[in-house]
């Protein structure tokens, strides 16, 4: 080794014996998918309300959500999952959805930021008990990296509280439309 140092090739994919394959493609379709999803809604957002005084809060926490997106696609490859073939709708909802909140105003963009992540969040706590009772060992790092991405969303949805979302026009008939296009969105993700 040059300088002392060893070097040692590493590979980007992880070993697929002893896992539960099914379960785990599920888990990173949908999560990959919902990141895609997250970062589309941000940048419809940031179209729309970039340059107001809430610009550099979607902009912090967009960038949250490119690093999410960054890992699974990551685990993509390094799980052999394959997308799901819906991503080319999931970019246009997306940013459908981030943009035309945010024409509400920023009420109304930081509505759909508390009603998305608060529905992502419970996902992956739902995501989080199934690892745990499959083998929270064999599992630690998938299980790591939902933990930190759950609480990220978490603080998403807190930030979105902070800046008057249920102020938002018609904030509850807007957050259960926001949550039932989010449970529709993850189970279709999940099997397409």
């Amino acid at each position: 080794p040059a300088g002392g140092v060893s070097l040692r090739l590493c590979s980007t994919r992880v070993a697929l014996e002893g896992i539960n394959k099914p379960v785990i493609d599920r888990i990173i379709r949908v999560d990959h998918a919902g990141e895609y999803g997250a970062n589309r809604i941000y940048a419809g957002q940031m179209a729309v309300l970039g340059r107001s005084s809430v610009g550099p809060i979607i902009r912090q926490m967009w960038n949250q959500e490119k690093d999410h997106l960054k890992k699974f696609d990551e685990l993509m490859v390094a799980y052999r999952v394959r997308p799901t073939v819906l991503l080319p709708f999931w970019n246009v909802a997306g940013f459908v959805l981030g943009a035309g909140s945010a024409l509400l105003g920023k009420k109304g963009a930081m509505a759909c930021t508390v009603a998305v992540e608060e529905s992502i969040s419970d996902h992956y706590n739902s995501q989080i008990r199934t690892l745990m009772e499959e083998d929270p060992e064999k599992y630690k790092e998938l299980l790591q990296i939902i933990k930190q991405f759950r609480d990220d969303e978490r603080e998403h949805h807190d930030i979105g509280l902070e800046h008057d979302a249920e102020a938002a026009p018609a904030y509850s008939v807007l957050k259960t439309a926001i949550q039932l296009g989010c449970k529709a969105a993850i189970f279709l993700s999940e099997r397409i």
